[in-house]
């Protein structure tokens, strides 16, 4: 079996082909480039709209996209969606990082609780389908460490006391997020 991965992040297709133990293609071999506007209302929305973009051009695939963000209670489950352009459309992650922490003191806070959410969709001939995972903690707004990306460094999740940017990338991997929304999938894609 064989997927296509509605992304081109290679860091998410070493992981889904890890996790899943299938084959993973990005879109972009096969379609090359192609713009696709998330304009869903949440994770499990974009992920859809992502999923079937690529499926509608290759309609005899099983087509896997991923949308995930991190949601922060202090800021009324900010960035959420918008955790990758937080800071603007073309925002790199410390800028997303810097604005995230600003709007925290902003509001007169050190930490809040917060979790991480990783929807995974499938479009396949069988239909569409989608599974969730998530990762409680908190964020502080003292960046540490420089293992992982986007908000790793504030984010601090339950039973730790580090951030995901001091944990060994080993650890991350086993509370992942997207790991638990993939474990779902991986059931799912052995019935598709």
């Amino acid at each position: 079996m064989r997927v296509i991965l509605a992304s081109s992040n290679k860091g998410k297709i070493k992981e889904i082909q890890a996790i899943l133990g299938v084959e993973t293609i990005p879109y972009q071999e096969i379609l090359g480039d192609i713009e696709i506007e998330e304009s869903g209302k949440s994770f499990k929305e974009n992920a859809i709209i992502k999923a079937k973009s690529i499926f509608e051009k290759l309609p005899n695939e099983i087509v896997i996209a991923d949308d995930s963000g991190l949601s922060v209670l202090a800021l009324n489950n900010e960035p959420g969606i918008f955790s990758a352009r937080y800071a603007g459309k073309n925002a790199t992650d410390k800028e997303n990082l810097e604005k995230l922490v600003l709007k925290l003191k902003e509001k007169g806070v050190n930490s809040s609780k917060a979790f991480y959410t990783a929807a995974i969709a499938i479009a396949s001939p069988s239909g569409i389908f989608t599974t969730h995972g998530w990762m409680w903690g908190k964020v502080v707004t003292t960046p540490k460490g420089d293992n992982g990306f986007g908000y790793d460094p504030i984010f601090i999740p339950e039973g730790f006391d580090k951030t995901l940017g001091e944990l060994d990338s080993s650890v991350k991997e086993q509370i992942s997020h997207r790991k638990k929304a993939l474990e779902l999938a991986k059931i799912l894609l052995e019935r598709v």
